[in-house]
């Protein structure tokens, strides 16, 4: 047995990463569990400038970069994409990560359009141009890579709570990522997502208006397993996904929910 522990820890070894919002919460983590499994490099593309060199620096200044990247401009995406290939030599795995979620109710009667738009500015069009230039350097490369977007267990239902179009953006997520896999299936890159439930990351807390600690006990509610779905176990999901492990998994959506409930 002594001799699959190796193996475990090593399951990304020599692969080449990006992770979008990767300064913070779900992304910072699965950066973090990425070079644990054996990744050669990380790259993490954020607009929290500070906080990603910071991350970036306390992981391996050899093995990690941070690089600013705001994903709802596609040529900021592309020179994201190209610099990791320049400085790297190839990317086998794109975490399209990044994400946002309105602070306002945004029930459909009362819709903001502009906090609309820019949700779906980052959550589809910036996911979108992702996995576009992941693919095109992927294939031009001849790399048989991993593609895993974050999508949400809102993905498959809705909110009695609101956040109208954060759940119409989680929809699409599943949309691109089930159109993406058919495509490049026959070049041998998979595309699959997660689908976090409740998980008490800095966005959840600002939702929560609450530090961690607190934000953590009100998420627990909302799984019928015991205990609190955390960002690691959506990490290992995701690490799964872009390992060869998963080398027949595509056009899936993987969820990390612990059995979604609303409280009552």
């Amino acid at each position: 047995m002594t001799d699959l522990v190796p193996q475990i820890k090593n399951k990304l070894h020599g692969k080449v990463a990006i992770v979008t919002g990767g300064a913070s919460g779900l992304g910072e983590v699965t950066a973090r569990h990425f070079i644990n499994h054996g990744a050669r490099a990380v790259v993490i593309a954020d607009v929290q400038d500070k906080k990603g060199q910071n991350v970036a620096a306390s992981i391996s200044p050899d093995r990690c970069t941070y690089i600013h990247c705001d994903v709802t401009d596609e040529d900021q995406v592309k020179s994201i994409v190209d610099s990791t290939v320049s400085l790297y030599g190839q990317l086998d795995i794109m975490f399209s990560n990044a994400g946002i979620s309105t602070l306002s109710k945004q029930f459909v009667i009362d819709l903001d359009m502009s906090k609309f738009d820019k949700c779906f500015a980052v959550n589809v069009r910036g996911m979108a141009a992702c996995v576009k230039h992941a693919a095109r350097v992927m294939k031009e490369g001849g790399v048989k890579g991993s593609i895993i977007c974050t999508a949400s267990v809102m993905a498959s239902r809705a909110s009695p709570a609101g956040g109208t179009d954060y759940v119409m953006s989680k929809h699409a997520v599943l949309g691109l990522m089930r159109a993406a896999s058919l495509q490049l299936a026959g070049d041998g890159i998979r595309v699959n997502s997660v689908s976090p439930g409740m998980v008490a990351t800095p966005m959840i807390c600002e939702r929560f208006g609450a530090e961690k600690e607190v934000a953590m006990k009100k998420v627990e509610k909302f799984s019928r397993l015991e205990g609190v779905n955390t960002e690691k176990h959506v990490a290992d999901a995701v690490a799964f996904l872009a390992s060869d492990e998963a080398e027949f998994v595509t056009g899936h959506d993987l969820a990390v929910d612990g059995s979604f409930v609303y409280p009552q």
